[in-house]
């Protein structure tokens, strides 16, 4: 390792890695894990969280389950378990410990009454329709320690996009949707178009053992169920001071009721079967064998848990692409790797092994929040949001690595391109200085296949397309205006002088070169202390 400037890219790996492990695995979270690939209707696939863009004093989180919706998927089409708790959790002290879950549970309203199978027998304008015959709806309550409250009751689901004879205006649905919630903020459940972009042939051999097969989105078309809750900073700062304290780590989970043996139902106590946090950690951290009970872990049990930690320290993804293109592993142990995966970044971060945190800067531990005592912080696998940090005026795919820090590992936006940044990450781009040639243009797969939105929820719209029918083909060159520009070229990285006033990337002194420089990060602009 060549000093503190040398680890500045390593930091893009806190979204848990990039999804090149050749296990069986899919996109983000999507089916990462044997059990829960049976059981998709309780399988979290992404989390985002970021500063709203047209309301900063607020905070968006979504979440999204059940992965590979194929639009016509009919009769039944999609739906949430009726037997499980949803939940997003807030940690904002850093004790691993949901100090806020919000939690939604789902009941069915089914008017078939085994007259038909059909979902709907006519057009639906509106969710209250008699013709819409399947419906879901939800209570959402927000629960801290013993304390609950009730925030939506009997909210409505916005159902499947059947197809445009039968909603013809699914963008009224979605309106019709958003719910306001108890104390401030709205909340959206239905089906969305998923957000998760990337070119999933890297399980053929790393994209074919040649780089040749790259630039096709793969969930183009697909949707998947969503979570989505705008609430104040103050909702979810430690004590209620987003100033003071703006750190917070977030994760969703989902639990379902075990069964019952005298009854022979699912009457028993919840059992957690998912989770996530940072996108990629499941299928990239663990071995195959562990993934299950990654997933029925807590956040509280990850620095505890040895066989996760050596992984991290000593990660798969780099020696299986070292075997298939003869790029040389970075040196382990990768100590980078776990100050992003389980304390986030800060310079006085704490380290599993007492030495001095890797990555001087601070950015998003709650060790940065006034009021912790970094005596009780326990390390934690988290997706952490600094909600300090100002929302970027023109937005760049590629987050923190690009220069804007309000991106990705700071939280995730939707348009952020977690693949390409971690891509680079491990495999050691931060330990040499330059970017690896090979790899620089990563999967290829710039944006999503859809614009997103500007207003809650952002997410697109459901797609009622059949997945077939797709062109899946992507553009070459940059991405749409908006949507965050083009991925550097590989033309290395430059240290800049600790004191010219701007420190590139996490303050850790690196810029990227392309024929103009890229400022980042200061390393006292977030800190809540």
């Amino acid at each position: 390792m060549c000093g503190t400037a040398a680890l500045a890219l390593a930091v893009v790996a806190g979204g848990g890695g990039a999804s090149l492990v050749t296990e069986v695995a899919d996109a983000s979270s999507h089916r990462e894990a044997p059990l829960i690939a049976g059981d998709p209707t309780v399988d979290n696939t992404d989390v985002y969280a970021f500063v709203s863009p047209d309301k900063q004093d607020t905070v968006t989180l979504i979440a999204n389950w059940l992965p590979f919706q194929e639009p016509n998927g009919g009769p039944n089409f999609y739906f949430f378990q009726t037997n499980a708790n949803y939940d997003i959790n807030i940690d904002n002290n850093g004790d691993a410990v949901a100090d806020i879950t919000y939690r939604w549970v789902f009941t069915n309203d089914d008017q078939r009454d085994g007259k038909t199978f059909l979902y709907n027998n006519g057009v639906v304008n509106n969710l209250t329709d008699p013709t819409l015959l399947f419906k879901q709806r939800y209570t959402l309550t927000a629960i801290s320690g013993k304390s609950e409250r009730v925030l939506v009751e009997d909210g409505i689901v916005a159902p499947s996009n059947v197809g445009p004879a039968s909603i013809p205006n699914y963008g009224r649905l979605r309106t019709q949707a958003i719910t306001p919630v108890e104390g401030g903020g709205v909340t959206y459940v239905g089906q969305a178009e998923d957000p998760f972009f990337l070119d999933l042939r890297v399980f053929d051999l790393i994209y074919g053992a040649n780089l040749s097969e790259r630039g096709q989105d793969t969930l183009a078309g697909y949707n998947v169920q969503s979570i989505a809750l705008q609430v104040p900073k103050s909702a979810l700062a430690l004590n209620g001071d987003e100033t003071k304290n703006p750190v917070i780590g977030i994760w969703s989970a989902t639990s379902k009721a075990s069964m019952n043996v005298k009854d022979a139902e699912a009457s028993g106590a919840q059992v957690q079967v998912s989770r996530l946090g940072n996108p990629l950690v499941n299928e990239l951290v663990p071995a195959a064998n562990q993934k299950d009970a990654f997933n029925a872990s807590t956040p509280a049990d990850d620095a505890k848990n040895q066989a996760l930690v050596d992984r991290v320290l000593n990660p798969e993804l780099p020696q299986v692409i070292q075997t298939l293109y003869n790029i040389p592993a970075p040196a382990t142990p990768r100590n980078d790797l776990v100050e992003i995966f389980l304390t986030g970044i800060a310079k006085d971060a704490p380290t599993l092994d007492g030495s001095t945190p890797p990555i001087q800067a601070d950015l998003n531990s709650q060790i940065l929040n006034g009021d912790v005592d970094p005596k009780n912080f326990v390390p934690a696998e988290e997706l952490r949001l600094n909600m300090s940090v100002p929302v970027t005026t023109n937005p760049n795919r590629l987050g923190v690595l690009a220069g804007d820090n309000q991106g990705f590992p700071n939280g995730r936006r939707l348009a952020d391109d977690v693949l390409d940044i971690e891509l680079q990450a491990f495999e050691g781009a931060a330990q040499t200085g330059a970017l690896v040639p090979a790899l620089a243009a990563g999967d290829k797969v710039n944006t999503n296949n859809v614009p997103f939105g500007k207003t809650f929820p952002y997410l697109a719209l459901p797609s009622n397309v059949a997945v077939n029918q797709i062109d899946v083909g992507m553009p070459s060159g940059g991405v749409p205006g908006g949507a965050g520009g083009t991925a550097p070229t590989a033309t290395g990285w430059v240290r800049l002088a600790s004191g010219l006033g701007a420190i590139a990337f996490l303050g850790a002194g690196l810029v990227l070169a392309r024929r103009r420089r890229r400022t980042g990060l200061s390393t006292t602009a977030v800190s809540g202390k």
